[in-house]
């Protein structure tokens, strides 16, 4: 890294990190619990956890957005020194900073299913469903203000996953054509001219 320079990540990609594994392990979950009778029945446990994932996904979609706004509204541009990293390196970061976080969430879902059929693995997609409409949310902002947000390296928590938290004291900003990836955290499709 060059001499005064700090490494960056992209706020809605840390977001966007844990939404497809959340999703797929919930919706996995969700299946196999689907086979298992359990104490409710499939019927209520279905249902219940329809009720959770609607508000799973309403809460983690809104939650923090106000220190989010903060923050992007207080966001100094990016120096020539600063590093970007790169969306893949971002993705791997907070998955790996995670995976026993997943795993566990994952055989709870599983083990839960005995009891409620299907509601945890509806509830953890549910999670992932909101991680990315707040990732889609926070890409509707940079496109408004024509610029991308990110966040310094080291002032993630352990996990690479708090882009909001309490060690976070400001966003850096770049132009829109800044790094590989789309505003709101997506792979870009095709290349941005600068």
């Amino acid at each position: 890294m060059a001499r005064g320079g700090q490494g960056l990540a992209r706020v809605a990609v840390v977001v966007r990190a844990g939404a497809a594994p959340l999703w797929w392990l919930g919706v996995f979950a969700t299946g196999i619990g689907v086979l298992v009778p359990g104490l409710t029945g499939r019927r209520i446990g279905v249902l219940a956890g329809a009720a959770l994932f609607i508000l799973a996904a309403a809460v983690v979609a809104t939650v923090r957005r106000g220190r989010y706004t903060a923050l992007a509204r207080s966001a100094a541009h990016a120096g020539k020194h600063d590093v970007l990293q790169d969306r893949a390196v971002t993705l791997r970061n907070w998955r790996r900073g995670h995976r026993w976080w997943l795993l566990l969430a994952f055989l709870a879902a599983l083990g839960s299913a005995f009891a409620v059929p299907a509601a945890a693995g509806l509830l953890m997609a549910g999670c992932g469903a909101g991680l990315w409409l707040k990732s889609a949310w926070i890409g509707r902002r940079e496109q408004a203000e024509d610029a991308l947000l990110w966040v310094r390296v080291d002032w993630l928590t352990r996990g690479a996953g708090r882009p909001a938290g309490k060690a976070v004291r400001a966003y850096r900003g770049t132009g829109i054509a800044a790094g590989d990836a789309a505003p709101g955290g997506a792979r870009r499709k095709t290349a941005v001219p600068v």
